[in-house]
């Protein structure tokens, strides 16, 4: 059995977080263990509190998981503050621990702020060097490169930027532009550039969307599929969780999952 470990911050709705990045595990044949970073209290309608753990619990976390089970992959979401991210680096370096995707996860999708600038900092400092892939959205990514994304000559240039600062590859996923009728993912490996293309969604319902997308990544990676690859699968894997997204609350709609299961 293959084992996946996701260094993440806990969505009390199950639609992101931990939980989506459990769900996805287990939707790709590998098992899930988990380093929770901070608890938030959500819902479909948003983030209401949230509070970081200590980083020696954080530490402690990652540690008995790793000193127990081979782990073949390794997944980061929210970090919530640099002292975590600064942790989560040295547990990932003194442990070796192989394939880590890290999803830069900078603000919640209604806005908040999921990690202060320290934090930022430390990230590209810290963890991006230790990175086998890191996944930004647009949004993200603008950040980080400090570039406004508004062409396809943008997104690559971000992309080279943000491998600049140490990881093996940078994949920006497309979700977040409006103007186009499709999803273009871009991969950037230092060497070359890969796109991979989908029909569009047209919906509002992308809540979990970069959680899924990143857990799928590191699932395929644990499956010993290559970058190109995990990036290919994982877009059709998140498309298809998109379209088969259900109500359960009175906000956003959740993204289904297990939508290959039920298919």
């Amino acid at each position: 059995m293959r084992a996946v470990l996701t260094i993440a911050g806990s969505d009390s709705s199950g639609g992101a977080g931990i939980q989506a990045d459990l769900k996805t595990f287990a939707a790709h044949g590998v098992y899930g263990a988990s380093a929770i970073t901070a608890v938030t209290a959500q819902n479909t309608m948003g983030v209401v509190e949230s509070l970081a753990l200590p980083a020696d619990l954080v530490t402690a976390q990652i540690e008995a998981v790793a000193g127990d089970i081979e782990i073949h992959a390794a997944k980061t979401g929210m970090l919530a503050d640099a002292a975590i991210v600064e942790a989560v680096a040295a547990a990932i370096k003194e442990l070796d621990l192989p394939f880590v995707v890290v999803d830069p996860v900078l603000a919640a999708t209604g806005g908040r702020r999921l990690l202060d600038e320290d934090g930022v900092q430390m990230l590209i400092r810290e963890l991006f060097p230790l990175a086998h892939v890191v996944t930004p959205n647009i949004p993200e990514a603008e950040a980080l490169s400090g570039r406004r994304i508004s062409s396809e000559e943008d997104v690559s240039e971000a992309a080279r930027r943000i491998h600049g600062m140490g990881p093996a590859a940078v994949i920006i996923t497309g979700g977040h532009r409006p103007e186009s009728g499709e999803v273009t993912d871009l991969l950037f490996d230092g060497e070359r550039f890969l796109a991979f293309r989908t029909p569009k969604v047209e919906t509002a319902n992308a809540h979990g969307t970069g959680c899924a997308f990143a857990a799928a990544v590191a699932a395929h990676l644990a499956l010993n599929h290559g970058v190109a690859a995990a990036a290919e699968r994982s877009q059709q894997y998140v498309a298809g969780a998109i379209r088969h997204a259900f109500e359960i609350g009175h906000g956003q709609k959740l993204i289904d999952h297990f939508w290959k299961q039920r298919s």
